[in-house]
């Protein structure tokens, strides 16, 4: 027998197969078959045994078809039955959706087949969701990229306004080779060409006397030293002096450097009379500044404060907490942080300063507390008060009458009445030396000497003196 060909197929073999055979090989062939009667039920649901997706479906049968598709689905089918029943079979495959009770949806791709003289035909077809599946997740690769490039578009917008309508002369560096990626107008002025000209080129070439690696390297050095102050260079086509400032940042892995480039005429104009008279002041003062963040946390010094707590550098102080240079430290900062954050400023508040070898030098000091910028600081100016502490310690002269009058009372009363007379005394006078420090911050006042809160306001009802302080307030 001839079994290549078509002639098998016409050779009457085909109905030879048995039932279960032809029903597992159907099965196989597709995802899923109906056998669909010629007035539209369903006969038969026949599922690929690999695919338990679409769960039970045998309540389908003996049940007309359009119930189990969707209303756009269900014109399709009407009009394959139609050429159906005209003898013509559809040429090409025809996607339907299908739903279940409206609980779920699934588009299957059929090919259509007359079965038997009855007018009944087979439906053989191919799950699509997989193809769904994937086309979504295209659609959604695909919006996704389209957000990205309008997040894109839009800080490009950004960027390009900020370089058109900013007055500086802004240069962006690679750091790589040291050409110029990017510059604004205002730059290509000050070198004296056009942006088209210079974008690309090498950022050193615009200056005398300087190699590419070697300005590039000195321009990263400059970024990174603590006084910011620039590298100098002379234009030049203009032969101007320009002080250029850079700072490196890092973008899609590729480090740049950007550049403000100001000229000698901007710098002067910038830096007017008050502005150097203040940082001369700060530099050669005799009483001692510092600035602080507003924890605390000391971010610069002049030599004087340098001076007072006998350190050799600012990097040994800078960093370090404000607190630990006190006398009473954490005690203090609280009281001077509060009071200053409260109404801006506090003026001489007497301590002691502490250096790191426990010697302590008596100080006054002011605080002013900057709340007009990003990051709140606190400027602090002390001076050194130990040459006229002892004038300031004649009220002392009532502790000395005390003394005499304690002394007297030696014969006339016990020992033990005469040191609970004195630590009264004592006592009355720590609490009121603490309530001054502090402004009457108790809270404060009550942490300095050691106390509850409730222990301190027991003590000043004892001594007449919260009466004193509500009045004083």
């Amino acid at each position: 027998m001839n079994t290549s060909g078509s002639s098998f197929w016409s050779s009457g073999s085909v109905p030879l197969i048995d039932a279960e055979v032809l029903s597992s090989i159907i099965k196989v062939a597709s995802d899923i078959a109906l056998v669909v009667s010629r007035d539209g039920k369903v006969l038969s649901v026949l599922i690929n045994p690999n695919e338990t997706s679409f769960g039970k479906l045998n309540h389908w049968e003996g049940r007309p078809l359009v119930e189990f598709l969707t209303r756009e689905s269900r014109p399709k089918i009407e009009a394959v039955m139609e050429s159906m029943e005209k003898g013509e079979t559809p040429s090409r495959s025809i996607e339907l959706n299908h739903s279940d009770n409206a609980v779920w949806e699934f588009p299957i791709r059929y090919s259509f087949h007359p079965f038997g003289s009855d007018g009944s035909f087979l439906m053989l077809g191919r799950d699509l969701r997989p193809i769904a599946e994937t086309q979504q997740q295209l659609v959604q690769a695909q919006m996704s990229l389209e957000q990205g490039y309008e997040a894109r578009r839009e800080f490009d917008a950004r960027y390009r306004l900020l370089l058109r309508t900013v007055r500086d002369s802004i240069v962006f560096v690679s750091v790589n080779d040291g050409k110029i990626k990017d510059l604004n107008d205002p730059a290509a002025t000050l070198l004296q060409s056009t942006r088209d000209d210079l974008i690309g080129s090498s950022f050193a070439q615009e200056f005398r006397d300087k190699r590419p690696e070697e300005f590039t390297e000195a321009l990263i050095n400059a970024s990174m030293s603590e006084s910011a102050t620039g590298l100098e260079v002379q234009a030049r086509r203009g032969r101007q002096r320009v002080l250029v400032t850079p700072q490196v940042f890092r973008a899609a892995g590729e480090r740049i450097l950007i550049c403000r480039l100001t000229t000698a005429e901007e710098v002067t104009a910038r830096f007017d009379n008050l502005s150097n008279n203040l940082a001369s002041m700060f530099e050669k003062g005799s009483d001692a500044i510092i600035f602080t963040s507003d924890a605390g946390i000391i971010e610069s010094c002049n030599d004087s404060f340098l001076d007072l707590v006998d350190a050799a550098h600012a990097v040994d102080v800078r960093g370090r907490s404000f607190a630990d240079f006190l006398g009473r430290g954490q005690i203090d900062m609280s009281v001077l942080v509060e009071n200053a954050r409260r109404t801006g400023q506090m003026r001489m508040y007497s301590t002691k300063l502490l250096n790191d070898f426990g010697a302590k030098t008596p100080v006054e000091m002011s605080v002013t507390y900057f709340e007009d910028r990003g990051e709140p600081t606190l400027g602090f100016v002390i001076r050194d008060i130990s040459r006229v502490d002892a004038m300031r310690k004649a009220p002392m002269q009532t502790n000395e009458e005390s003394s005499r009058n304690v002394m007297e009372l030696v014969g006339s009363a016990t020992l033990k009445e005469i040191v609970s007379e004195t630590t009264d005394v004592v006592e009355k006078m720590c609490i009121e030396t603490a309530v001054s420090l502090t402004r009457n911050n108790r809270v404060a006042a009550a942490e300095m000497l050691g106390l509850s809160r409730q222990s301190l306001y027991v003590k000043l009802r004892k001594y007449g003196l919260l009466n004193k302080d509500a009045d004083g307030e």
